[in-house]
């Protein structure tokens, strides 16, 4: 029996939340903006926001406070409640890579643990398509990447408990105000 060796071209985390299957899904897709840290920037000036594309062949870009736009990712599989793919299309430089063969995958798996527990998988692979410097990506399995956003979404899916079991089709919990 062989040992298995790690495989260094990835990174793979997990987080589990007591929040329904579907929520989770809705949570992370439509809520994105407030799961990845505005600090987190390619921009030349501040983000004020950050869109996700809810839609295989969208984009994940960020918006900068003077109406800039920065694509850096695409919605490569778009599955609900269990699948979402994107595309990593920052350089080890932190620099746009237009290249898509030189870009790695995101992929986060929603798999149901009961009716209001929901493991989350994400993993970060093909690091080794960026090319020379790639292992530098390992470092996104470390507390300031890939495990903040995880803290962030996990924080999220708690601040409306139960809520999340019944959604409206505004996405809105029952008892919650509409804003205009």
């Amino acid at each position: 029996m062989s040992e298995g060796v790690p495989d260094r071209t990835s990174v793979e985390l997990e987080v589990t939340v007591k929040v329904p299957l579907e929520y989770a899904f809705h949570v992370f897709t439509q809520r994105f903006d407030e799961i990845k840290p505005h600090e987190h920037n390619l921009l030349p000036v501040p983000i004020e926001r950050t869109v996700l594309e809810p839609w295989a062949g969208g984009t994940v870009r960020d918006v900068g406070v003077d109406g800039s736009s920065l694509v850096w990712a695409r919605v490569l599989v778009f599955e609900p409640p269990y699948r979402l793919v994107l595309s990593w299309d920052i350089s080890p430089t932190w620099q746009i890579e237009k290249d898509p063969a030189r870009t790695s995958e995101v992929e986060i798996r929603f798999l149901a643990e009961g009716p209001a527990r929901t493991r989350v998988v994400l993993e970060h692979r093909h690091l080794d398509r960026h090319g020379e410097g790639w292992e530098g990506f390992a470092a996104l399995g470390a507390a300031g990447s890939w495990p903040l956003y995880l803290q962030r979404y996990r924080a999220i899916t708690m601040q409306n408990p139960g809520a999340e079991a019944s959604q409206d089709p505004a996405g809105l919990a029952p008892g919650s105000e509409r804003r205009q």
